[in-house]
């Protein structure tokens, strides 16, 4: 046989060899799931939460080249936040984002965002919260079985109600007001002279249709899609409460992450909370105006009547800063000085 004819059948042979190789090695690599993750949210999808929650999923997805992906399931569709927080906890859910004031009783250090009047407005709110004692309370939660990745805003909360304006401290004085279960609320609003009814939120627009309550507080975005004008009259602006949410993941989950996937999740988290931000307070705009159109009469409360308010609460604040520790209580007041002074 020639040289030419040998070297035509190794390479025949070779080929026929490779082949079953190559095929081999495409099946094996279709056979590569991506590493799954379910993002629970408690909202519905063409909510604030549920749109940042899918550019969520499409940074991570782009940003892994598809080996990782989210599956975001929201409407409360895996519980509420506080049963969420607790399958993150023993590992069965991989993340999630929700209120940090369901985490009071796993992290007390998460008492400090109930602080009411804390925050004067959205960009003291951003600074603290990615600042030091933003992620100085969010490290307390790894003590617990959680990671926190960023913060997202639910929104400043503000009165409504069937009776009056509130102009003035005193105008609290006598109503029913419907709060939250949580006794940072409670103790608030009784103080400030109001009527303070804890109810679940379920029941809450029966019972301002029925008069059971006169009023209630949330985001402007919640009463327009709650369609609490149709059963109340005035909006009252406080801001009151700024109430974030945040990104959560199981600590037992995240630690058997590389540090590439860990960064992709946290480089995805920070691009959904500008995001989420933007998207809420333009939302929050929006609602306002629709709420003015729908017949609702809004007031801006003057900020000499805040002050009077906060003046009234600073047993809670006091309670508040013992909760959480006097440290860090001092600390998140010296950066909110620092930030008003510049």
């Amino acid at each position: 046989m020639s040289i030419a004819r040998r070297t035509l059948v190794a390479a025949a042979a070779a080929l026929a060899f490779a082949a079953p190789l190559a095929a081999q090695a495409q099946a094996q690599a279709q056979d590569i799931k991506p590493r799954l993750i379910r993002f629970g949210y408690g909202l519905n999808e063409n909510s604030n939460q549920g749109r940042a929650a899918k550019l969520f999923a499409e940074q991570v997805q782009k940003a892994s080249g598809n080996k990782m992906k989210v599956r975001a399931i929201g409407a409360a569709a895996l519980g509420p936040d506080t049963q969420m927080q607790q399958a993150l906890i023993g590992g069965a859910q991989e993340m999630m984002v929700g209120s940090t004031a369901t985490l009071v009783g796993i992290t007390k250090e998460m008492a400090l965002w109930d602080t009411p009047f804390l925050f004067n407005n959205a960009k003291e709110a951003d600074a603290v919260l990615d600042g030091p004692v933003g992620q100085k309370v969010m490290d307390k939660l790894q003590e617990k079985g959680l990671v926190g990745l960023v913060y997202w805003e639910n929104g400043f909360r503000n009165l409504t109600n069937s009776k009056r304006p509130i102009a003035k401290a005193e105008d609290l004085d006598g109503i029913k007001l419907r709060v939250m279960q949580n006794n940072v609320y409670l103790e608030s609003f009784k103080l400030l002279g109001a009527n303070a009814v804890p109810l679940p939120f379920s029941e809450l627009f029966s019972a301002l249709e029925t008069h059971t309550v006169d009023g209630q507080e949330n985001p402007y975005n919640t009463i327009l899609s709650s369609k609490f004008y149709e059963v109340q009259k005035y909006v009252s602006v406080t801001n009151h409460v700024y109430s974030p949410w945040i990104v959560l993941a199981s600590k037992k989950w995240w630690d058997g992450l590389s540090k590439d996937e860990q960064k992709v999740l946290l480089e995805a988290a920070r691009a959904s909370r500008e995001f989420e931000r933007k998207d809420t307070r333009e939302e929050g705009a929006k609602a306002l105006a629709d709420l003015k159109a729908k017949g609702m009469q809004v007031n801006e409360v003057p900020v000499a009547e805040v002050a009077k308010m906060r003046g009234k609460l600073a047993q809670v604040n006091e309670g508040i800063a013992a909760n959480v520790g006097s440290d860090l209580w001092k600390e998140t007041q010296g950066a909110l000085s620092t930030l008003r002074k510049q």
